[in-house]
């Protein structure tokens, strides 16, 4: 078995690498992220049932999602790491903020809350298999999402 402390520091660069690269639309680098299926819980934000959807689907919709947008900024911090041989889940409290300019309202729209991953080593390193978002606030502009992807 690989260190604990090797493999905790691997798996909280993981989200903070998840997070800076959809701020800064690098979609191919988010790849080798995830293993080929991911569990995903945005239930919510949007309602509905989590899924497991392909990996480039993820990709995919957040791209979709953040393409229209002037720039988007993730925040994460206080992770806590549960490991058990090959899997894993963590906790991350998270800030995400979205900018759109626009004549409909504010700016901006922000929200607040808890990430909870799920991992899976596998002969390339960890990867994250599982991903929900806990939304525990929000301010701001709800609409920008929709104006962005309609632009």
């Amino acid at each position: 078995m690989a260190d604990l402390p090797l493999d905790r520091t691997e798996v909280v660069d993981l989200t903070l690498r998840m997070a800076w690269h959809l701020d800064h639309c690098e979609w191919e680098s988010l790849v080798s992220l995830f293993t080929g299926e991911v569990l995903l819980d945005y239930t919510s934000l949007n309602g509905g049932e989590p899924v497991s959807v392909p990996r480039a689907d993820v990709i995919a919709k957040w791209r979709g999602n953040r393409t229209g947008l002037k720039a988007t900024q993730h925040l994460l911090a206080n992770h806590i790491v549960k490991l058990d041989g090959d899997a894993g889940e963590a906790t991350a409290m998270f800030q995400a903020t979205h900018s759109l300019p626009n004549e409909h309202g504010s700016p901006l729209w922000t929200l607040g809350g808890e990430y909870r991953y799920g991992f899976t080593r596998t002969e390339e390193g960890w990867k994250i298999s599982a991903l929900t978002m806990n939304i525990l606030w929000a301010d701001g502009n709800r609409n920008i999402r929709d104006l962005a992807v309609a632009d």
